[in-house]
């Protein structure tokens, strides 16, 4: 099988798509895996510093882009261009992406064009792909992808999904009794996954891969918690043992860090989270995901 290519947090920029479309031309991977926050900002998030003024991904009707109006267009020039060397694309949403972008996604999918993996087993080869999109809560109001994670504990500064916005509506009993640890227990079900491969946005706590840039700071003299990332990825990981899993989220984590791999048991953890201008591009083979390379393009 040829290597297959992993990216996420584009968050809409178009040079990131640009060099995402020209590596997977040139490459041919035999699937590309994308894993959240695919789209620009949203305005309903709250965050420490203003967002960075980038190119977006253009809207026929000259606003920033949504999945209709540039990733169907893009990927599907994409697959006209490689005819039968596309590669299978397995694609979840991010906390930053509204879930009212979810229409376009499937859109898209009934397209061809990719596969929808939030909350699905999809099969490549012999592997088994999962995808999950949601994460713990956070800081921002933006709640389409946020869920309690194992219980309806909150961190400090954070604002639970029974507040926030969304956009759109969404069943109050799950908004409030809902979890992370749960929908990976009904997910996987009793599976066998030493061949599972597992796309997440939320990258496990505690690891390498959920370093937040937190140090010191403080939300009514309560010290903040610098990993950010899910206890109940990390539990299921440690108990189910897939064979590897993707990340994304922490923007700064390798930097803080000085890793975008981690090893949790004998599972292998990838994040292509990038805090930096370059299109983070992690290339890995399933069978030996311990030999993945991560390249700043």
């Amino acid at each position: 099988m040829p290597a297959c290519l992993f990216a996420c947090d584009l968050h809409g920029r178009l040079d990131r798509y640009e060099k995402l479309s020209k590596a997977v031309l040139s490459e041919k991977p035999a699937a590309l895996f994308l894993g959240g926050d695919l789209l620009p900002h949203g305005r309903l998030g709250i965050r420490s510093t203003p967002p960075v003024q980038e190119p977006r991904l253009p809207r026929l009707d000259g606003r920033e882009g949504t999945t209709g109006d540039f990733l169907i267009p893009g990927f599907a020039k994409l697959k006209s261009d490689l005819g039968a060397d596309y590669p299978r694309v397995f694609l979840i949403l991010g906390n930053d992406d509204p879930r009212r972008e979810e229409p376009g996604v499937l859109e898209g999918e009934r397209r061809g064009l990719w596969e929808y993996a939030h909350n699905r087993r999809l099969e490549l080869g012999p592997y088994a792909v999962y995808g999950y999109s949601f994460v713990p809560p956070t800081p921002f109001l933006l709640k389409d992808w946020e869920r309690y994670d194992v219980s309806r504990y909150v961190d400090p500064g954070c604002v639970s999904p029974e507040e926030g916005r969304r956009t759109v509506p969404a069943d109050e009993q799950e908004i409030r009794f809902a979890t992370i640890q749960e929908d990976l227990a009904r997910l996987a079900g009793e599976s066998d996954l030493s061949r599972a491969v597992f796309l997440f946005h939320t990258p496990p706590y505690g690891s390498l891969l959920d370093r937040a840039h937190l140090d010191g700071r403080k939300v009514e003299h309560v010290p903040l918690d610098v990993h950010v990332g899910s206890i109940a990825v990390r539990k299921f990981i440690e108990a189910r043992v897939p064979r590897l899993t993707l990340h994304g989220h922490v923007h700064e984590s390798a930097r803080l860090t000085g890793s975008w791999r981690d090893r949790i048991g004998s599972s292998i953890a990838l994040s292509a989270a990038h805090d930096g201008p370059e299109l983070a591009l992690v290339r890995f083979d399933p069978e030996c995901p311990e030999q993945a390379s991560r390249e700043l393009v």
